[in-house]
């Protein structure tokens, strides 16, 4: 029996994770919808994007009703820890976050919900450094939401994609490191095409484990092919 085709909402596709999860999208047949959900315009046209563009992701009260008929959710916007305090980065990371979550739920029931999070994040919620603290938290209160199911993703060290716009220009000087990473630790190494992948395919087949570390990904990205 053939897979129902994807319609997912994707956040932060104007950063580079974002941007590179809809790259991958926008090339696969079994991704037959997708909306954009920015505080500024993207710039991309296609037939497969709708977009709309809201500067206050913290009250979507005014474009829920545009948020239904999606069953998937690729959640690719975050921020660093660097220069901000305590409150801002749990509103930005937290906050932000279960809004979208909790409306997605009431509108899309049946929907994947894929949070890209980040290597050392603690479950716990207990340890000493606060940026892995809010992100376990942020993983633990969105897997209790009534989703068909949710995922974490928990990429270490992520190359991008080539010939895209929105590469951090660090990426530009640490290309380097990444064939020797992935000799040496594997886990703590991926591409952004294969995170991409790999949140189609827990989409589209599920997964044994909700927490996806850096082996997992690799692992579901060659199950999923290009």
């Amino acid at each position: 029996m053939s897979q129902p085709s994807i319609r997912t909402i994707i956040t932060g596709a104007t950063g580079m994770v974002g941007e590179g999860v809809l790259h991958v999208c926008l090339r696969r047949p079994d991704v037959s919808a997708i909306l954009l959900i920015n505080r500024k315009p993207s710039g991309v046209s296609h037939p497969k994007v709708t977009e709309i563009v809201h500067p206050d992701l913290f009250n979507l009260a005014a474009i829920e009703h545009r948020l239904a008929g999606y069953n998937a959710c690729f959640f690719c916007l975050g921020v660093s820890s660097v220069g901000m305090n305590a409150e801002q980065y749990f509103q930005t990371t937290y906050t932000l976050t279960m809004q979208m979550g909790e409306t997605l739920s009431r509108r899309n029931p049946d929907m994947s919900f894929c949070y890209v999070s980040g290597a050392g994040t603690d479950s716990g919620e207990k340890g000493r450094i606060r940026w892995a603290r809010v992100k376990g938290k942020t993983e633990n209160d969105l897997m209790r939401l009534p989703f068909r199911q949710v995922f974490a993703f928990r990429p270490g060290f992520i190359k991008p994609i080539p010939g895209l716009a929105r590469t951090h220009s660090i990426y530009k000087y640490t290309q380097w490191l990444f064939p020797l990473g992935r000799a040496l630790y594997p886990s703590g190494f991926c591409t952004l095409q294969e995170l991409a992948l790999a949140m189609i395919r827990v989409v589209k087949q599920g997964y044994e484990r909700k927490i996806i570390e850096g082996k997992d990904i690799i692992r579901l990205a060659a199950m999923e092919g290009s």
